[in-house]
């Protein structure tokens, strides 16, 4: 079983808008089953739309779009699916009535001419129901092919698919079971892990595919299964993961599925009632974003300073001006002091520090751009590690964020 995603709007294509819409729907579609074939982006334009319906129906037997039924000029979807299909427009009395009551109740004025155009759906289309806006969506089906679009406003979209597509999907089609299991690892490059594990990926049965998906510092590995036994599927990816983690027992975090490496060590902070500080210099705050990120992690995660001028190392977390004349306010001396002040000043078990030259000119010291100090103190003391992460201030900032991350759960499983 196979579909095809096709957004549509100049705003993707110009790089205006990030299309999340398609992650989504891919998602949601592996979920029951369906194998997402291809992912298209076209513009607001007739013949490009026309285009992309005819290919993807001799591909897929599932075509999804998203966009261009707004009720302005642009909003070519409904006009070219009609096109497509031979048919003509019709108005949807049910829809008019959705569009006046969701504009007398919440926008406390009539709509407009314009707004009412959208209850104009193709004579050949099953109307979707859309919870949250005017536009509603429409099922086709043409020589086998069933063809849906959707609006493009996310929350729209993504309550189409749950409430009307989703269900409609799986009541149609008989779909394989798709199983997937993500391994995280920090600490070991791409090429490393492909070497350490040769043997093992070689021997894996046909079915089961490995994806190497890496990132700055951490690497995840997706196996990908699929058959119509569910619970086979199941066993013989576990059986095989059983196989793998001996092999990766120094750089495996955990799954994927079950949360990030932060909601991982924040688990485990939960669970032991203890707590963590931050310090952050040259990540500005990047490191509590990832905690903060997560609902709960005020159970552990008491607060951090972003002290990233110098002076303000001084007089906000107590450094010694002594110590940064001597070392380099970007230094070992100067990390640990960071992590154990911070540490004292949130009253906390664990604390990060990160000082580091991000670059890409030099700051108040002289190390080099992508020098980078990374400390954690612990009730046992403090670690302090000095890495070289480059010269892309954005890498160098991400890189330093992921290490920390992978220290500091190495130090909290010590303790």
């Amino acid at each position: 079983m196979q579909a095809e995603i096709v957004t549509i709007g100049d705003e993707i294509l110009i790089g205006q808008i990030v299309d999340t819409n398609s992650a989504y729907i891919a998602t949601a579609l592996n979920n029951i089953g369906i194998d997402v074939y291809q992912i298209t982006s076209v513009q607001d334009e007739r013949q490009h739309i026309l285009e992309s319906l005819h290919q993807a129906s001799g591909r897929s037997q599932i075509v999804i779009l998203t966009g261009g039924l707004g009720p302005t000029k642009d909003d070519i979807t409904k006009q070219t699916f009609c096109d497509y299909f031979e048919d003509t427009l019709i108005e949807n009395q049910a829809v008019v009535d959705k569009i006046h009551d969701l504009f007398e109740t919440h926008v406390k004025r009539k709509p407009l001419p314009a707004n009412l155009t959208q209850a104009l759906v193709p004579t050949k289309a099953t109307v979707l129901d859309n919870s949250f806006g005017t536009a509603p969506g429409m099922w086709m089906e043409r020589d086998g092919t069933v063809f849906i679009s959707l609006p493009g406003v996310p929350y729209e979209m993504k309550a189409l698919m749950e409430e009307q597509v989703l269900p409609r999907l799986q009541k149609k089609y008989k779909r394989p079971f798709i199983y997937h299991r993500t391994l995280l690892t920090y600490g070991a490059g791409e090429s490393q892990i492909a070497h350490r594990i040769e043997a093992w990926e070689e021997a894996l049965p046909s079915y089961i595919k490995l994806a190497y998906l890496p990132s700055l510092g951490r690497v995840r590995l997706r196996l990908s299964a699929k058959g119509d036994n569910k619970q086979q599927v199941i066993d013989t990816v576990e059986a095989q993961i059983n196989n793998l983690l001996p092999m990766l027992e120094d750089i495996f975090v955990g799954f994927e599925e079950e949360g990030s490496l932060a909601q991982t060590i924040g688990g485990i902070l939960t669970d032991r009632g203890q707590s963590l500080s931050l310090a952050e210099s040259c990540t500005g705050g990047r490191i509590a974003l990832t905690f903060v990120s997560n609902a709960g992690s005020s159970l552990f995660f008491k607060g951090g300073v972003t002290p990233y001028a110098t002076h303000m190392k001084v007089s906000l977390l107590g450094v010694s001006k002594e110590i940064i004349e001597t070392h380099s306010v970007v230094s070992e001396a100067v990390a640990e002091q960071m992590a154990l002040k911070v540490k004292k000043l949130f009253n906390t078990d664990y604390a990060i520090s990160t000082t580091g030259n991000a670059g890409p000119s030099l700051g108040d010291s002289d190390a080099e751009v992508g020098i980078v100090y990374i400390g954690i103190a612990s009730p046992a003391g403090v670690l302090v590690e000095r890495h070289q992460f480059g010269k892309n201030r954005e890498k160098v900032i991400q890189r330093t964020a992921n290490k920390a991350l992978e220290l500091l759960r190495k130090e909290i499983l010590k303790n």
